[in-house]
């Protein structure tokens, strides 16, 4: 296994729970989120600034709309549209089969189709609570899994006929077949399985030849796999031990950025690990795959 050293701050956010990192091209910025401050950062890598919008409510999702200066958004809510020129929110839906004030949004993403994926969670993951869905553009809402209680890193590969997919508390990065006509998703394997000792998985990218990098919680790192064999490939050491998300970001998607949090760490942790909750920045001598736009 090789060490990747050189990770720095890109941004010292100090997140409660940072997540949702990505790339928008059009804007030369990187966006995540706090998910409990309620807060969406944009961090323009060219001039080096940063913005935050802050919202009402918890937001886990960020990703990329057809409309310019328009973000879709997951929230404790539901789905919505957010305009960053005007910050005004408009919700898209909120028919995800949740009680709002228990459940939240967490993870998902955007298929080559343009159709948004998210998921919902008890507030506190209660054990297969959670679900994941998909929304059409004709706003047609269908569940795809069931039983799930902290529905992680979604992840297509480049030719679109898999997509791997992680309920955290199972340790588990699934592959499903995937239909890019129909959306449906068929079951195929575990396709990696993170031991105890190395963390939690959490939100997840893939890269250009294929290989799956892994945010790990409590892992202190992000680790590059082998989606065959399984192996551990290589290992991103972050000083944070709450390892949160990841993804490819600049003009040639050949950076890393990887966000962390600070949730549930005690102020002796905090002591010792102070990075906790900012947003690393590293060249992991690989380039991403591209971001698809949300045809909500």
């Amino acid at each position: 296994m090789v060490n990747i050293t050189g990770a720095v701050v890109l941004h010292p956010s100090g997140c409660i729970l940072g997540e949702s990192p990505m790339w928008h091209n059009e804007r030369s910025s990187c966006f995540w989120v706090d998910i409990e401050d309620c807060i969406i950062y944009e961090y323009n890598l060219l001039n080096k600034s940063c913005r935050q919008y802050q919202l009402s409510q918890r937001v886990s999702l960020v990703v990329k709309s057809n409309v310019a200066d328009e973000l879709i958004l997951g929230l404790q809510g539901g789905i919505a549209r957010f305009n960053l020129i005007t910050e005004t929110l408009s919700f898209i839906t909120t028919e995800l089969n949740a009680d709002w004030k228990t459940y939240r949004c967490n993870d998902g993403g955007v298929d080559n189709m343009g159709r948004f994926w998210i998921s919902t969670t008890e507030l506190n993951h209660r054990a297969d609570a959670g679900a994941l869905y998909c929304v059409d553009k004709e706003l047609v809402i269908s569940e795809k899994l069931d039983n799930l209680s902290i529905s992680n890193g979604m992840a297509w590969t480049a030719d679109n006929k898999r997509l791997f997919h992680t309920d955290s508390v199972t340790r588990a990065i699934k592959s499903y077949f995937y239909d890019e006509q129909t959306g449906d998703l068929e079951f195929e394997r575990v396709a990696v399985q993170i031991p105890t000792e190395s963390g939690i998985p959490d939100g997840i990218a893939l890269d250009a030849e294929g290989k799956l990098w892994i945010a790990l919680w409590g892992g202190y790192g992000v680790g590059r796999f082998d989606v065959d064999s399984g192996e551990m490939l290589s290992f991103i050491e972050i000083p944070a031990p709450h390892v949160s998300s990841c993804a490819f970001v600049g003009e040639a998607l050949d950076q890393l950025i990887i966000t962390t949090a600070k949730k549930e760490m005690t102020e002796s942790d905090l002591n010792e690990f102070p990075q906790s909750g900012h947003i690393f920045i590293i060249k992991p001598g690989t380039t991403g795959l591209p971001v698809f736009n949300c045809a909500l």
